[in-house]
């Protein structure tokens, strides 16, 4: 039996009034502080092509869709949210049928905001179509493999690329009502409680929603959905518990090298495929992120251990599991989602004679190493050590080392590294 198409279920009133709750609901959203990349949403604005933001649930895309709304009217787009479960169904073919009644309730308008849109299925063909006539889209989801795949071969050089990560350090201090001081007039003071605000934005991360209502299991909510919803449901999983185990063993690991093969064996999963399979769905899903050794042999990148980061430290501090405090490991992973927002290429770099270095980004030729302090010689030896060795092997002048406090630059041997407080540097990186 064929399943009914979804303007089948409903009555155009009863898709009248789906239309008009939904635009109610989007105006009314709280739009909270402005979000760093609402200025790249601006700069796209002029141009004809779609703009797609991309991000984990609960993140806030939406919110940043209608801070973008409040700049262009409300009486300039047409809102759609296919989370709606009034939606379950939508097909392209039914973009005619929705769209003669959004000009029937609302006017003759040009700009379409779409909120999670990988839920409808072809959606591509009918953006693509009303974008041929003339309509500007925006656009949310959820699942960065299905947009990358679909833009990349349905909408290309139609569409601007713009990924939402949760709140940076600077949104966490502009959410906590703190303003940043002058960094060339910072008191003892001011450092004090720079440091004091970079452990609860350790502690508690930076989703949103979760820091509004900190009382609520909202964290986990989200880990189940991603797990169950985006995940388990969309790639058809039935092991899901070999899925959780191995998502529970990544979100208690942040930070630390991974390989296929012993997560293979440490689970008990099937095959190194099926590892790599979930790591891949994982990722797509805004969990977490890889980052491959940085080597000229490509084959050398592909089976070397890779590191994994979580999206969100609170969502790791929440949901996994340690004998000890892991705080060195998560301040590596904020200086990861630091420099993330702003590239992807970002590898690890382990030098010829074994000493790792967490960051090195070859567009900009920027390397990082990343210490809760640097107080104990043996440590201040060891950092500057792996550090010195790697900027001479790939010929660099210049490296941070970022830790708990600003101290004097070692300079020496035509080489430089930088000892910055790792509080002050995310204060200046957005």
């Amino acid at each position: 039996m064929s399943e009914i198409p979804w303007r089948a279920k409903w009555t155009q009133d009863q898709i009248r009034v789906l239309l008009l709750e939904q635009f109610e609901t989007f105006r009314q959203v709280d739009t909270g502080i402005p979000r760093t990349r609402l200025a790249a949403v601006e700069q796209a604005t002029s141009l004809p092509h779609a703009i797609v933001i991309s991000g984990l649930r609960r993140v806030g895309k939406s919110t940043l869709l209608a801070q973008m709304a409040r700049r262009l009217g409300q009486d300039q787009f047409y809102y759609l949210n296919f989370e709606d479960e009034r939606f379950l169904g939508f097909q392209a073919e039914d973009a005619n049928t929705v769209y003669q009644l959004l000009v029937e309730l609302f006017g003759e308008r040009k700009i379409f905001v779409v909120d999670e849109i990988q839920n409808v299925g072809g959606w591509e063909s009918f953006v693509r179509r009303f974008m041929d006539m003339g309509f500007k889209f925006y656009i949310t989801g959820s699942n960065a493999s299905l947009l990358s795949r679909e833009l990349g071969s349905r909408l290309t050089g139609r569409y601007v690329p713009i990924e939402l990560f949760p709140f940076s350090f600077v949104e966490f201090l502009r959410f906590r009502n703190y303003e940043i001081p002058d960094p060339a007039r910072m008191t003892t003071t001011d450092k004090g409680l720079l440091r004091r605000y970079l452990d609860e934005y350790l502690r508690l991360g930076g989703i949103p929603e979760s820091l509004k209502y900190p009382d609520l299991p909202l964290l986990r909510i989200l880990y189940d959905d991603v797990i169950y919803r985006d995940i388990a449901v969309r790639y058809n999983i039935e092991a899901i518990n070999a899925l959780k185990e191995l998502a529970f063993y990544l979100v208690s690991n942040p930070a630390s090298l991974i390989s296929y093969n012993k997560l293979k064996q440490q689970l008990g999963l099937g095959s190194i495929n099926t590892v790599k399979n979930y790591v891949e769905y994982l990722e797509n899903s805004w969990l977490f992120f890889t980052v491959n050794v940085y080597a000229y042999s490509v084959k050398r990148q592909q089976i070397a251990p890779k590191k994994v980061y979580c999206i969100d430290t609170g969502l790791a501090n929440s949901i996994g599991f340690t004998f000890s405090p892991n705080t060195g490991k998560f301040l590596e992973n904020l200086v990861f989602l630091a420099l993330r927002r702003n590239t992807k290429e970002i590898y690890y770099y382990v030098t010829p004679s074994g000493y790792e270095v967490d960051f090195y980004l070859p567009e900009t030729r920027q390397i990082f190493q990343v210490t809760q302090n640097i107080e104990h010689p043996a440590t201040r030896e060891r950092e500057i050590r792996a550090l010195s060795e790697a900027m001479r092997t790939l010929g660099l002048a210049h490296g941070t080392i970022l830790t708990d406090a600003n101290l004097d630059p070692i300079a020496g041997d035509d080489l430089t590294i930088e000892i910055r407080s790792l509080a002050e540097w995310l204060t200046g990186i957005s």
